[in-house]
Formats: structure tokens, sequence, C-alpha cells
């Protein structure tokens, strides 16, 4: 059986004006696939607790089996920081949402897990706003870890486009382009997901059920 460690956000808010959270579908979909796939899911976030869901994501939400067994996985969350070592899983997976915007990139747990990941070859993997949990963490040579890696992640564009690009502390796609990434992106929300060694990224969330089937294809590989 592999294991599968979903990292999500534990912040909920932009602004005063601004809820924010997961963005549901990024979640849910790798999560169902996985466990059809039959593997075994761990579901943590920085804080613990129960993980907040952008509103906005739910807008089309329907209560299938499946979407609340997806939606019960995300409460009463362990904290990433409670003895959770990459050597237990098999591949790393977060989701996005904007709230991984503010509480991923400078969390030392989350650099320490992909950079242990990353140093033994294990699936990272990463969806829409999820791949600002790489924008911090290091190689051993002191070099950003995506520094000529291909990568994708919410684009520019995209964030202009729903209006947020002036509310986040940063662009992602500018970012990881800073931090020397190969930045492939797609038009606004095209399934586009871009492979990388085990390094697998997803634009949006039209682009998670791809990315969760990048990272099974890795796995049922090795």
């Amino acid at each position: 059986m592999k294991n599968i460690l979903m990292v999500v956000t534990s912040h909920n808010r932009i602004d005063e004006n601004h809820e924010t959270g997961i963005w549901f579908e990024e979640f849910a979909v790798p999560y169902s696939l996985f466990l059809d796939k039959g593997y075994s899911v761990t579901v943590v976030s920085p804080a613990g607790g129960d993980a907040p869901v952008d509103a906005g994501s739910m807008q089309d939400y329907q209560s299938t089996a499946e979407n609340e067994r997806a939606m019960a996985a995300l409460k009463d969350l362990t904290a990433l920081s409670d003895a959770h070592q990459a050597q237990d899983y098999d591949a790393v997976f977060f989701p996005g949402g904007h709230g991984t915007m503010y509480d991923l990139p400078d969390n030392l747990d989350v650099q320490r897990i992909i950079e242990d990941a990353m140093s033994v070859n294990k699936p990272v993997a990463a969806v829409c706003h999820g791949p600002a949990c790489l924008v911090n963490v290091k190689n051993k040579t002191g070099a950003s870890s995506v520094k000529g890696l291909k990568i994708t992640a919410f684009t520019n564009s995209e964030e202009r486009a729903v209006q947020l690009d002036t509310l986040m502390p940063f662009l992602l796609e500018e970012r990881l382009r800073e931090c020397g990434a190969e930045f492939i992106g797609a038009d606004d929300w095209a399934d586009n997901c871009v492979v990388d060694g085990n390094l697998v990224t997803g634009q949006n969330p039209q682009s998670s059920g791809s990315a969760a089937k990048a990272v099974i294809s890795l796995l049922e590989a090795q």
C-alpha cells in the first residue's frame, strides 16, 4: 500500500473583506483518486484542527459520497510538525487555495518535508497556489530546489482574472521564475500539469485530477 501525505492550508483570510482557505476541488479530486487507488492518505496542516475551505469553491458543491468523505477528512487534523516525516510516506501532495500563499512559504516544517522528500527522489506535487510551498525550499548547495526545473502554478494572468493580484503577498508565477524555475503556463483555466522528474505541478483547479494521476503514474512505475 502506498502512503500519501496531503498538506493543506490553515490560513482563512486574505484581508478583512476576503476570506479564503483550501480550494475544495484541489483537495477532493486528488484525495478521492488516491483512495480509489487503494492508497492510504494522511491529511495535515500547519496549525492542525479543522482546515478552512474557501466558500468560493463550494458554489457548485454536490453532496456526493466522495465529496462528503473529502470534507470529513478536513476536520480535526494533526499539525505537520507532529512527527510527520517524509520517510513515512511515498509522496507528498499540496492542494491549493489562496490560503497557501500565507502559511506555506515560510513554514519550516513544510520546507523540511519537501527537502527530505526531494533528497530521496520521492514525488512532491502541488496544484494551483500549492506550489507556494516551494518558493523557499533549498537544496544541499543552498540554491532554490526548483532552479532549472519545469514547473507550473496559478498564473499571473489567472490572478488578475480573479482580481486578487494586488492583494497577494507575491505573485506565484513571478516568484517561481525568480527562483530560477522554467515556468510553463497555459491559457487561463486550461488543464495543465507539468512533470519534471518527481516534481509534479498543476496550474489551477482544472489541473487537480491530472496532477494526482501523474503522482499515481510515478508511484506505479517504481
